[in-house]
């Protein structure tokens, strides 16, 4: 039976394991993760232990599935809009609504699933069920992601992202309320959350995490912003903006509350910019706004 496998890796924040698991795998809750546990599904270094178990840097841990499917990662045909392939990385415009990566009790319709169908191969650093993924971003953010094809490249843009060298990042957001000045800086540390688990915090003790943001236009009380992320932590924008009180809008989880609509949060990677592995040549990509936060900018624009 086919597993899921991860690395801990020097960027992960070490804790015991069920919380590892559940910060890495944001849809799986607790009482979900027990059944994995209890039926001695889950593995630290081919060795069973307790959900307590803290971890280290380098350890691999397997999660094997519950049910008698015999492969959770099955190659699927779904349409992916491509700006840049070539036989080293692909740069993939993501809509808003796709995982990036199967997780425990959620394994068809993520973009993995469909670079499985679209590519010959993927690289494997980061295990079976993030084939191919460098870096993340949100299940209702949409936007600019790229994949490594072989390990090479995988190794080489890792680098990148986490010594931030060379790496661009820009994102817009709509969010709620209207910013008076023009440009901002936020350094304030992020951590998981003391009193929620599924979300982010301001915390003291966090890591380091620091958005440039730009006023791009203002409406009668929202705000579109051009973000720019020094560092890479979980939901940063999303977090940042709601702790200076002004979040995106409709994040259901940070946000104001939900709106009335099925697009996720109006968070868009527009810009992504980096190194090539083999060129070694400096490559900027940048993507339309999906049609539905266009719609949006319309709305608040006519209002």
């Amino acid at each position: 039976m086919d597993a899921i496998k991860l690395i801990v890796s020097e960027d992960d924040e070490l804790n015991r394991l069920d919380k590892f698991i559940a910060g890495v795998y944001e849809d799986i809750t607790r009482s979900q993760l027990k059944y994995y546990f209890d039926e001695d599904k889950i593995k630290v270094n081919n060795k069973i232990v307790k959900p307590s178990y803290p971890v280290q840097i380098g350890d691999e841990i397997i999660i094997e599935e519950r049910n008698n499917r015999n492969n959770y990662l099955d190659a699927e045909d779904i349409p992916l809009d491509i700006l840049y392939e070539d036989d080293d990385i692909i740069v993939i415009n993501k809509k808003s609504g796709m995982v990036v990566h199967p997780a425990p009790g959620h394994y068809e319709g993520t973009l993995v699933n469909a670079l499985l169908f679209h590519c010959s191969s993927l690289s494997d650093l980061g295990g079976g069920s993030r084939s191919g993924i460098v870096h993340r971003i949100d299940k209702d953010t949409s936007g600019l992601l790229v994949a490594c094809k072989n390990n090479k490249a995988h190794r080489f843009l890792a680098d990148q992202f986490k010594n931030k060298n060379d790496i661009e990042r820009y994102y817009y957001a709509i969010v709620s309320g209207v910013i008076p000045h023009n440009l901002g800086k936020i350094n304030a540390p992020i951590g998981r959350d003391p009193n929620n688990r599924q979300k982010q915090a301001v915390v003291s003790g966090g890591k380091e995490a620091i958005t440039h943001f730009e006023v791009l236009e203002r409406f009668h009380n929202h705000t579109l912003i051009k973000c720019r992320l020094e560092t890479g932590r979980t939901h940063q924008i999303r977090v940042h903006m709601a702790y200076i009180g002004y979040p995106v809008l409709n994040d259901p989880l940070y946000g104001i509350k939900k709106q009335t609509t099925e697009f996720g949060q109006y968070l868009h990677a527009k810009t992504l910019g980096f190194i090539h592995p083999t060129t070694l040549q400096k490559m900027s990509f940048d993507s339309e706004l999906p049609i539905e936060f266009q719609e949006k900018l319309e709305e608040l624009r006519n209002n």
